[in-house]
């Protein structure tokens, strides 16, 4: 009788096994994907693709036991060799080759050279050989920079006495209102794909004080923008108690400033490959929305069109603005007009035609939207109704309020929106691992 008892250490190496450890002149092994080769005669470089990074490898001839003219590009191998020092390769050593074995072969050639060291084709091609092109080293670093931002989301709200939950993204209705939703034909029943996890997490304030969850959410919007998405990985959280909406503001930057050292600490290598320039985030000016459209209106002469909403343009310019007068590339915009808010928002004590609620931009993209709730029960039903909505829809949200909530309030980034600016991409699709628009729905 066997048994299974746990990981086992396996004989190969990793890079930064390698790095860490006193390797060199010793025989280790290594397994990897044949990222490109160089024939030089009688010696060839064989650079050799790991998660971690790319590994050159030296074939010689009569020293390696392999025939090179059997190796193919993204072939899976598994290679033995001497760890040497060399500062021209890749993490500073090569392995000369001693034995080469192959684990699995491609069918076809490449459709589209990934080993370069950015793809220089258009992004139409790009997301339609997706499967290939996240191969690419810089591909591949945008989105290491991603799993980095979730990670220090998460690490942080723990931090922070925050519970991870998991919400449901079938729902008999969605949370924002409105005909952009995706229906469903869910058991005879009427259903649609979540466009927020609002609901639900306000419900999990009642139940665990300060929650958070990363997870995708449904926009059935027909705008096929450099901005937008249909299908888009939301990262929120809703904490309870609070004595003012500017707690979740203060709650966002504290977890900015987490997740940017993680960067710098554990993501050298990846924000070198991208040059990227973190930006600094010690504070982040607040500003008034009618404030700052009147701000952008006097400095750039733009006439005020649309008093209830910041148009694409003037979130751009309100980011300009700030960055020129404060060197900021946030802002927060607050006190949003609480008839372009949801109903439960909640309006400002002192003015009820704004909200308690902000944007945060970033280099004038809007990448996150949140505030205070309404917790009061009698108040949300009375919101609800004069806006013509029937409280008997959505019975099962309003019975937390019917039995108690206390003050609260939290927000939503788009991660993909959030990554795209980091990177200065000019597109979010650039920064979606598998994007779904409007045309398109693989791979």
């Amino acid at each position: 009788m066997e048994f299974i008892s746990g990981v086992k250490q396996k004989e190969t190496m990793g890079i930064q096994e390698i790095i860490s450890g006193d390797y060199a002149g010793k025989t280790v092994r290594m397994e990897g994907s044949v990222h490109t080769i160089r024939d030089m005669g009688d010696v060839a470089f064989i650079i050799l693709r790991k998660a971690e990074g790319l590994v050159q490898c030296v074939f010689e001839d009569g020293k390696t036991a392999f025939d090179l003219n059997q190796l193919k590009e993204e072939s899976a191998i598994r290679v033995t060799g001497v760890v040497s020092g060399e500062e021209r390769a890749p993490h500073g050593f090569e392995i000369r080759l001693q034995e080469i074995t192959v684990l699995s072969q491609p069918a076809e050639v490449l459709p589209i050279a990934i080993s370069k060291w950015k793809l220089k084709t258009s992004l139409e091609t790009k997301l339609g050989l997706r499967p290939i092109t996240l191969r690419n080293p810089m591909e591949r670093a945008k989105f290491r920079i991603q799993e980095g931002i979730v990670r220090g989301f998460r690490d942080f709200l723990h931090s922070q006495n925050f519970t991870e939950i998991r919400t449901p993204k079938i729902v008999a209705r969605g949370a924002e209102g409105g005909s952009n939703v995706f229906k469903l034909d869910y058991f005879n029943k009427k259903a649609e794909l979540g466009q927020s996890p609002q609901f639900y997490k306000q419900t999990m304030v009642g139940v665990y004080d300060r929650v958070f969850e990363v997870a995708p959410v449904f926009r059935a919007e027909k705008h096929n923008t450099t901005r937008h998405l249909n299908e888009y990985t939301s990262m929120d959280f809703e904490m309870g108690y609070i004595d003012s909406f500017e707690e979740i503001m203060e709650m966002e930057t504290a977890m900015l400033q987490y997740v940017f050292e993680l960067l710098c600490e554990e993501y050298a290598q990846e924000l070198a490959m991208l040059k990227i320039d973190l930006p600094d985030v010690t504070n982040i000016p607040q500003v008034r929305f009618d404030k700052a459209k009147e701000l952008v209106s006097e400095k750039y002469n733009r006439k005020i069109r649309n008093p209830y909403d910041l148009e694409p343009e003037e979130e751009v310019l309100i980011g300009r603005y700030f960055k020129e007068e404060y060197g900021s590339d946030f802002v927060f915009v607050t006190h949003y007009p609480s008839k372009k808010r949801p109903f439960y928002a909640m309006d400002d004590p002192a003015d009820s035609k704004f909200t308690l609620s902000f944007d945060l931009l970033f280099k004038g993209l809007e990448i996150t939207t949140g505030g205070q709730r309404i917790h009061d029960y009698d108040t949300i039903i009375k919101k609800m109704e004069t806006r013509g909505m029937n409280p008997e829809d959505i019975s099962s949200y309003l019975m937390i309020f019917k039995y108690g909530m206390p003050p609260h309030g939290g927000l939503g980034i788009g991660l993909e929106r959030l990554t795209m600016r980091l990177l200065d991409e000019s597109n979010v699709r650039e920064t979606t691992l598998f994007p779904r628009d409007v045309t398109r729905l693989e791979p």
